[in-house]
């Protein structure tokens, strides 16, 4: 009864944008799909999902999973004494699957944020959510494990290199809905976000994962004051050390990160500090290292520009290292206040994304030859998506607003207050940063499909 008021019922909305397929009509002679396909109808159908969340600060600050409102054009949120709310994406991290929403409201009910080192394996734990439709519904286990890795969950196929993974194994029952939902601990204390379930049907089958609350709240912090994950890195890929890679290293047990490959041969903070392949990492600041979740969770700790100190096992000698933290490629940063389908997030422009609610992403060769931009607008940055409740969208209740348009319109140039050209997102970032917040910033955009360009003024929040 202390933390169900904080929890909530998020509905997420996706307006789907894609084309009906259409088939040619019987009789149809070949070559005429072009001809038919101007007759195709966009489906318009929304596809609904549903999630939880759990409320952080009075004024209505929302921590939930980023797989529950990514995609999303649309967010409602329904309190325990049955209120609703839009809400608003203030930022969101793939890397970590942790995302903060926002609803406009004052004197909330709010949760105790615990410390998940003090939920040891066998300790009991309730998961509240809304599964299956079922609201507010709490669910009694135990802590089954810790630092597990689900590398098919954040990042499959390679694809999501930053992933930190490093979650509590719960037997609490958690099926979908559950996502984003708090794991408490007996003292009524949040210590993890429920995030994912193991099983083959997509439903509860003995086992379900919660993110770390320490993480968690970390990331929070960092987007509610930034708008980004704030992550330093090694600039390293690492894996968990078996007992032949132990017995190479010279180990007397198993334990540590050994390092498979670097970020980048050249820029890479940990090669440059002399890191080598095949080193296994043991300890970071006089700190043990014992597997991959381990380590990322000590780097996690640090801001980028700080040094730490390093104890590898290189073939049986320890050597220890001097590295200065750097950061990770802008396309894998990603934490901002907008909405795509989270499979492939594209570089975003921090602050500025969240002060104009967009997401960016430079604009991609193919992209070029497809559209036929031409080339003195082609360094600009493409507006993948619009939050539909941010300045930048187009206001279907006054004629004449004008707004972004995602996937269509290139961002070229600051016309005002100041003259100067956008060609990545740093430049974003500093048109952004010389505006005050309810002042207007003029943009210069090219629009793929009209093939013209437009003046867009956006009010900055």
């Amino acid at each position: 009864n202390v933390v169900r008021p904080a929890v909530v019922s998020i509905q997420a909305e996706e307006q789907a944008k894609r084309p009906q397929a259409r088939r040619l009509p019987p009789g149809a002679p070949p070559g005429m799909e072009d001809f038919f396909r101007q007759f195709q109808m966009p489906d318009n159908t929304p596809r609904e999902s549903s999630g939880s969340g759990f409320i952080v600060s009075k004024d209505g600050y929302i921590l939930t999973n980023n797989h529950v409102v990514a995609g999303a054009d649309r967010l409602m949120v329904t309190l325990l004494d049955r209120r609703v709310f839009p809400a608003r994406v203030v930022g969101r991290d793939s890397t970590t699957d942790v995302a903060v929403i926002k609803i406009d409201a004052n004197d909330l009910p709010t949760v105790q944020l615990g410390e998940d080192t003090t939920a040891h394996i066998g300790t009991w734990v309730l998961a509240i959510g809304n599964p299956l439709g079922l609201n507010f519904t709490v669910t009694a286990g135990i802590v089954s494990a810790k630092g597990r890795q689900l590398q098919g969950l954040l990042n499959p196929n390679g694809q999501n290199p930053y992933a930190i993974m490093d979650y509590i194994q719960t037997d609490a029952a958690i099926n979908p809905g559950n996502s984003g939902g708090p794991l408490v601990n007996l003292k009524g204390q949040v210590v993890g976000i429920n995030s994912a379930i193991a099983s083959g049907t997509g439903y509860y089958a003995g086992y379900g994962f919660a993110i770390p609350i320490t993480l968690a709240r970390r990331v929070m912090e960092d987007l509610i004051q930034y708008g980004q994950v704030r992550r330093a890195v090694l600039g390293v890929s690492i894996g968990d050390v078996d007992a032949s890679q132990a017995k190479i290293a010279g180990l007397k047990d198993i334990h540590g990160a050994v390092v498979q490959g670097f970020s980048d041969e050249d820029t890479s903070p940990a090669k440059r500090a002399g890191v080598e392949l095949g080193d296994v990492i043991v300890a970071v600041d006089g700190h043990d290292v014992e597997n991959v979740a381990g380590l990322q969770r000590m780097i996690r700790d640090y801001k980028p520009g700080q040094t730490v100190s390093i104890d590898v096992m290189r073939y049986g000698q320890k050597k220890t290292l001097q590295v200065k933290l750097g950061e990770p490629p802008n396309a894998s940063q990603v934490a901002s206040a907008s909405n795509d389908d989270g499979s492939s997030d594209a570089a975003t422009a921090g602050k500025a994304s969240t002060r104009l609610g967009i997401d960016v992403a430079p604009l991609g060769s193919a992209v070029r030859d497809a559209s036929n931009v031409p080339a003195e607008w082609r360094r600009g940055l493409l507006v993948t998506s619009v939050d539909p409740s941010g300045p930048a969208r187009v206001d279907p209740s006054q004629p004449n607003s004008t707004g972004l348009a995602p996937n269509d319109d290139i961002i070229v140039r600051e016309q005002y207050p100041k003259r100067a050209d956008i060609r990545s997102t740093a430049d974003l970032d500093a048109a952004v940063a010389g505006v005050k917040k309810g002042d207007v910033l003029q943009l210069l955009v090219y629009n793929m499909r009209a093939q013209n360009t437009r003046l867009v003024n956006i009010q900055v929040r």
